[in-house]
């Protein structure tokens, strides 16, 4: 399988964080299909589980942490480099913070927020580095979303805190280059998932629409005509992670069908 992707990503182990649903199993499976060991994970046994029963390779673990307590992402990574013999590629996808407009969120709902897109990704490099640094391709990558660049009044945690995984892209790119490990983003735009369907099902109640109509009316704003895929997001993650990527660093990569208009 992994000649057949030409990414040479045969034998790559990859730990891919939140990911036994929406675009962290995307990603999981975009690797897996190219030939990479992968580490899946999510906060429930049964779930990591059943993720990673459906990676093509059958060279899949799991690991069940929830990463909004301090320590659980260094332990994820330690117990997925136990598992795969070591680490190549760090993929970080925050699990999805709360939604609700500024106002309407609790103090509990922001410090839940900054731990998922801040402290957890610094928690999880740090762990990771090491392991890292062992390795003849090592890279990190961070998912963050088009919030980032255009602020969404309904999911304001994200809109306030994810730039910060765009900054935290650049400084890690500059400080671990001497170690020779890449570090870049993805920006997904609005990419099918049960998230995103939530968000309509929000947007819809609040305008006396149906779930389907606002799915639609997001789908005609973005410029390629339709929401993107989770697969969509797992490519280009794939590419970062392989070594046709061996010049791209700190780079903060847009995969939003044309709908992004910031500055990049």
């Amino acid at each position: 399988m992994g000649e057949g992707c030409g990414l040479e990503l045969e034998g790559v182990r990859t730990l891919v964080t939140s990911s036994t649903r929406g675009i962290g199993f995307g990603i999981a499976r975009a690797l897996s299909i190219c030939g990479a060991i992968v580490t899946v994970n999510g906060r429930e046994e049964e779930t990591v589980k059943k993720a990673v029963e459906k990676l093509p390779t059958g060279r899949a673990y799991g690991v069940a942490a929830d990463l909004s307590a301090e320590g659980e992402a260094a332990r994820l990574v330690r117990e997925a480099a136990k598992h795969m013999g070591g680490l190549d590629s760090l993929v970080y996808v925050p699990p999805p913070p709360p939604r609700g407009r500024i106002g309407e969120l609790e103090w509990s709902d922001w410090r839940l927020s900054y731990r998922l897109l801040v402290e957890a990704p610094v928690e999880a490099v740090d762990e990771a580095v090491p392991f890292l640094e062992k390795s003849s391709n090592p890279s990190i990558a961070f998912v963050t979303s088009i919030a980032a660049w255009e602020p969404m009044e309904d999911i304001a945690t994200s809109s306030v805190l994810r730039p910060g995984l765009h900054n935290l892209t650049v400084l890690l790119a500059r400080q671990l280059a001497g170690k020779g490990i890449r570090v870049n983003a993805v920006v997904p735009g609005l990419i099918l998932t049960d998230r995103l369907r939530g968000i309509a099902r929000s947007r819809a109640e609040a305008l006396g629409k149906s779930e389907e109509e606002v799915l639609r009316e997001m789908a005609e704003s973005v410029p390629l005509g339709r929401l993107g895929r989770p697969l969509d997001i797992g490519w280009v993650v794939a590419f970062l992670a392989s070594p046709k990527a061996s010049y791209v660093t700190g780079a903060i990569i847009p995969v939003t069908g044309g709908l992004h208009r910031s500055p990049h």
